[in-house]
């Protein structure tokens, strides 16, 4: 009966761990196509991830002051206009102030 369970042992063809040691890494289970399965495009793992992260970086960005590219823009436009008028209106008080200073010198 000792033979027998020596020669059981001699042959590995049916230990898992040893099946597991020989078996080569391009081999229908290998770890590219573990990883071709995990980050597959099918698979709903890495679509919930993709949710969490977009959900994730929303909240972040709201909590931000921050606004759109349009607006901004808009407001951009809205300042130039204010910085020409102010420049317009500098100009007028200043020929304003150089009429009444000649008409006080007159008198």
């Amino acid at each position: 009966m000792t033979q027998d369970y020596d020669d059981h042992r001699d042959s590995d063809d049916n230990d898992p761990c040893e099946q597991a040691r020989t078996k080569k890494s391009s081999g229908p289970e290998g770890p590219g196509v573990l990883l071709g399965r995990l980050f597959g495009d099918d698979n709903p793992v890495l679509d919930q991830l993709d949710r969490n992260a977009r959900l994730l970086a929303q909240s972040a960005l709201s909590k931000l002051d921050v606004v759109t590219r349009q607006e901004f823009d808009a407001q951009s436009a809205v300042l130039a206009r204010t910085r020409q008028r102010v420049i317009e209106l500098e100009a007028e008080l200043e020929r304003l102030s150089a009429m009444v200073d000649s008409q006080l010198t007159k008198d």
